[in-house]
């Protein structure tokens, strides 16, 4: 069996000893994936009000963590059609409608993946409130 790990060029650097994306035979593993952008700050948490108070976006933060899966993804020449099995990890659950509305921009659920999305009491960066890891299924080209 190939296996074959990934640190992708242009993306936030993990946060631990963990790639990317890790290929063991025909099948793609994206680790847990946030919505930080290659210079450390955090998509979605960027809107402070007068009295210093952040808003944290969770349909901006769920675009941006697709997103960077789909970047993930493509440097294994798959794309978001070749996700099987999605994980969510929320902080709130109140933020289930916003992240499941951008979610339906990436996927269909007639065609999509398997899905499970839990609570979770925090996220390694108090401003991120959505983790999403991926499984894809894309056999290597013979």
């Amino acid at each position: 069996m190939t296996t074959k790990s990934n640190l992708v060029k242009g993306k936030a650097t993990p946060r631990g000893a963990y790639p990317h994306i890790k290929r063991a035979g025909d099948f793609l593993f994206v680790s847990g994936t946030s919505s930080r952008l290659p210079d450390n700050t955090i998509a979605g948490a960027n809107k402070i009000d007068e009295m210093g108070t952040i808003f944290l976006d969770i349909k901006e933060q769920t675009r941006a963590v697709l997103n960077n899966i789909k970047d993930v993804l493509a440097t294994e020449e798959a794309t978001m059609e070749d996700v099987v099995d999605v994980s969510t990890f929320l902080v709130n659950m109140n933020d289930f409608g916003g992240y499941n509305q951008v979610y339906g921009e990436f996927f269909r659920k007639e065609t999509g993946p398997a899905r499970t999305t839990v609570a979770v009491h925090q996220l390694p960066h108090p401003h991120l409130v959505i983790e999403i890891k991926v499984t894809a299924y894309k056999p290597l080209s013979s």
